[in-house]
């Protein structure tokens, strides 16, 4: 009888070990699920984030050239009222000249 007792714990102890072990197993295999996934969902907020940094340039990019257009038409503009005062201001100067010599 101590003998078939001293079995029953032998074999308890044997499954809490099996028990144990399997459950060990398991948490590893969870753990490295979780750190797939987490390197996963890193990769796809990485993509994520470059597709919208990419987005963020190309906007950047159209207006700047638009801004580039508008200054370059306002510079154009400011040019030929300058020009005009100036060739105004060359008619008037040599018309001047000419009045004072003779």
């Amino acid at each position: 009888m101590a003998s078939e007792t001293v079995k029953r714990i032998l074999d308890a102890e044997a499954e809490a070990n099996k028990s144990i072990a399997d459950a060990r197993k398991r948490a590893e295999e969870i753990v490295e699920q979780a750190r797939q996934q987490g390197a996963v969902a890193v990769q796809k907020r990485l993509a994520e984030a470059r597709t919208e940094t990419e987005k963020i340039r190309q906007s950047d990019k159209k207006h700047l050239s638009e801004y580039r257009i508008n200054a370059n038409e306002k510079c154009e503009k400011s040019l030929k009222l300058l020009q005009n005062k100036a060739k105004n201001n060359t008619e008037k100067a040599v018309a001047a000249i000419i009045d004072g010599f003779f």
